[in-house]
């Protein structure tokens, strides 16, 4: 079976480079138009430039595939509805969002900036949002929807450092189960991507051999599937280096103690509370 995006229009945000780059190169691949979106700026955030999403566009264009370029930020609300709009005025629908942007400043909780925290969750977290807001009413109305959101391991398990950071990859995954339910009779399926890559964000944290082993590209297969045609909905994927698992959040089986439960009883089963054996993803916080 061969996976086609033909007649599909896609967003990328953060496309200028690394995972967004492959992601784009491979959508036009296959058919897809895409609005390679990236404002062009340093991995802080600071500056901007016009030339990293044109050359993608560039290079969809000259394997012939058709995309344009798009400049602005996904932290601004107004930025990110001039995004879809791109796509509605050029091509008439959105079909897939994938919510890739992304910057870091990383310090420790005790010595990052409030001003830090608030641009990294901006990007990250309100840049999903205000992408995946914008496109919503457009899937609603055409019963199709494709949104895949970029986590991380720093949100799922924690990293020192990252606190800003984290906060925002754990808060796309919120966003993702709820939409999965709210997106359901529409036919719009949400995900989420955990890459383990070598980019212009982690590439410095990195020795060579690692960096070649971590290619970009080898995430895009797996973050492509999620916004196919036959993508489940609320997976939660990591893609490292050719290497592909899913990551849930479980429940465990738990132990009844009853409406008289004391401190104490809590602490003496607290074991068998805790026991993970037999656990089980759920599918909703009612399930």
């Amino acid at each position: 079976m061969t996976i086609s995006f033909k007649d599909k229009v896609a967003i990328v945000t953060g496309a200028g480079g690394g995972l967004g780059r492959c992601h784009a190169l491979e959508l036009a691949t296959r058919g897809a138009r895409v609005i390679v979106n990236d404002l062009g700026g340093n991995a802080d955030g600071s500056g901007h430039s016009a030339t990293p999403a044109q050359k993608v566009v560039d290079e969809i264009g000259a394997a012939g595939g058709e995309a344009i370029a798009n400049h602005a930020s996904v932290s601004d609300e107004q930025g990110a509805a001039a995004i879809v709009q791109d796509a509605m005025d050029n091509w008439g629908r959105v079909d897939i969002v994938i919510n890739n942007a992304g910057i870091l400043r990383d310090k420790s909780f005790s010595k990052v900036s409030m001003e830090d925290f608030h641009k990294v969750i901006a990007v990250h977290l309100w840049g999903s949002i205000y992408v995946t807001r914008a496109a919503w009413p457009h899937m609603i109305a055409q019963q199709y929807g494709r949104i895949l959101m970029t986590t991380s391991s720093s949100g799922l398990f924690g990293n020192f450092g990252q606190t800003n950071y984290g906060t925002a990859k754990m808060g796309v995954i919120g966003l993702m189960h709820a939409l999965k339910q709210e997106g359901a009779k529409y036919n719009i399926r949400v995900n989420a991507i955990a890459p383990v890559a070598a980019t212009r964000l982690t590439e410095a944290l990195m020795p060579d051999d690692m960096k070649k082993a971590l290619e970009p590209a080898t995430v895009t297969p797996a973050a492509l599937f999620l916004c196919s045609d036959d993508a489940p909905s609320g997976m939660i994927l990591q893609a490292a280096g050719g290497h592909y698992q899913r990551v849930a959040i479980v429940e465990s089986k738990g132990k009844s103690l009853g409406p008289d439960a004391t401190v104490e009883d809590i602490a003496n089963y607290f074991s068998d509370i805790t026991n993970l054996t037999d656990a089980r993803p759920k599918d909703s916080a009612v399930s």
